[in-house]
C-alpha cells in the first residue's frame, strides 16, 4: 500500500473517531491533604475536547491524500 493512502485512511479513522468521542477523557491522582503521617488523594476525571473542526479537517485531509494516491498509480 503507499504511503498517502495509508496515511489517508489513518486520517479518516481520527475523524470517525473525533466525531465519536468528542474528547480525550483522563484520571488524575492529586494530593488533597498533606499533614505529616496523613494523607488524602482524590482521583479526578478530566476531559480534554476536540472540537467538530478537528474531526472536519482530518476527514478532509485524508480523502484529498486517497484521491492523490490513487490517481498517481
Amino acid at each position: 500500500m503507499k504511503t498517502p493512502v495509508l496515511l489517508g485512511i489513518i486520517l479518516i479513522v481520527i475523524a470517525v473517531v473525533a466525531f465519536a468521542y468528542q474528547g480525550i477523557s483522563y484520571t488524575s491522582r492529586e494530593k488533597v491533604i498533606d499533614l505529616g503521617p496523613l494523607q488524602m488523594s482524590a482521583d479526578r476525571t478530566r476531559t480534554i475536547p476536540l472540537p467538530p473542526i478537528v474531526g472536519g479537517v482530518a476527514l478532509v485531509g485524508g480523502i484529498i491524500l486517497l484521491v492523490v494516491g490513487n490517481k498517481k498509480s
